[in-house]
């Protein structure tokens, strides 16, 4: 394993005084609730959920519902854990990490390390013993691939860092599917590859806003080396196929009228605020002129509505 080394200001800058374990017991629990990333968890359970309405064609059985999203909260818990761990000297150098746990201080890089793992353990054992032995597998394998593929070796080698680094965020929808079915089929398959053309599209425009931090710590997300031409460019690419990919469950048997009249609604007007970066970006708009952030939060609503189509679709077929 070979990772960038840059210079940093010693992690815990803000607060130094006292030990981590020193410090008001509140403020701790927070810190550790925070090195789960609960935020991007929302993003994993959106499309985890409902999938399992679409395998079970109905209403799953709602404990299976539960203990799925509590192994899920935990392995993702546990890999973003990780990931802090090992991206701590970047994080203490980037404004927009620069409030994490380990580089406040709060947590000490040893309780980070071993709250990640046991967090990796626990996940794995809590999916294989009251799930199925497929999903914890598969949790398992999203959760190596976060942190020894995309953090260890990617993110600080490639522009293609998002683009395979994506795929742990895909696996969810795999999770979600093997969870009530204890297999697979082309259904999740299709809702993966959905995930992934997404991802690129979705995080390229927040690299756009913040490709001074991520350049200051060398890594080189693609609005770092690229024009924002260039990246929109992409982004418009990468729309187009995601778009595309979402309409196929329909042809295949598994949704219907309502899933397919979503995907077009609300895939079409994503293909607008794409196109409409690419112009802003091809007038050599910058700053707040290049508004690359509404696609970015576009983003987010785009796949909370496909995802609730998927759940919905089944009751109204």
């Amino acid at each position: 394993m070979c990772v960038t080394a840059v210079e940093s200001r010693p992690a815990g800058v803000i607060g130094t005084s006292q030990s981590p374990s020193r410090r008001p017991v509140g403020a701790r629990v927070k810190a550790f609730v925070a090195l789960t990333k609960p935020r991007i968890i929302e993003l994993l359970l959106i499309t985890t959920v409902p999938v399992m309405f679409l395998a079970q064609r109905g209403v799953p059985d709602l404990k299976l519902v539960l203990l799925t999203s509590i192994g899920g909260y935990l392995s993702a818990g546990g890999a973003n854990a990780l990931n802090m761990y090992i991206d701590r000297d970047i994080d203490a150098l980037m404004d927009r990490t620069s409030q994490r746990p380990l580089v406040t201080g709060m947590v000490s890089p040893r309780e980070c390390l071993a709250f990640g793992i046991t967090l990796a353990v626990v996940s794995t054992l809590l999916f294989g013993l009251t799930v199925n032995w497929l999903s914890a597998w598969l949790a398992l394998g999203a959760l190596l691939f976060y942190v020894v593929v995309y953090t260890m070796l990617l993110k600080r080698r490639t522009a293609q860092n998002i683009v395979w680094g994506g795929i742990a965020g895909c696996m969810p929808v795999l999770i979600g599917w093997s969870s009530v079915t204890n297999s697979l089929s082309w259904a999740p398959v299709v809702l993966f590859a959905v995930i992934f053309f997404w991802t690129p599209p979705h995080y390229w425009p927040l690299s756009m806003k913040v490709k001074e931090d991520y350049a200051r710590v060398g890594v080189p997300m693609l609005p770092v080396i690229a024009s924002n031409k260039v990246v929109a460019r992409q982004i418009v690419i990468y729309s187009w196929v995601m778009v595309g990919v979402s309409l196929l469950l329909t042809p295949l048997g598994y949704t219907g009228w309502f899933y397919t009249a979503v995907a077009l609604a609300a895939g079409g007007w994503w293909l607008w605020e794409a196109h409409a970066l690419q112009n802003r970006a091809r007038a050599q708009a910058t700053g707040a002129k290049l508004k690359e952030m509404r696609l970015f939060h576009w983003s987010i609503t785009y796949v909370s509505l496909l995802f609730v189509a998927v759940a919905v679709d089944p009751f109204l077929r």
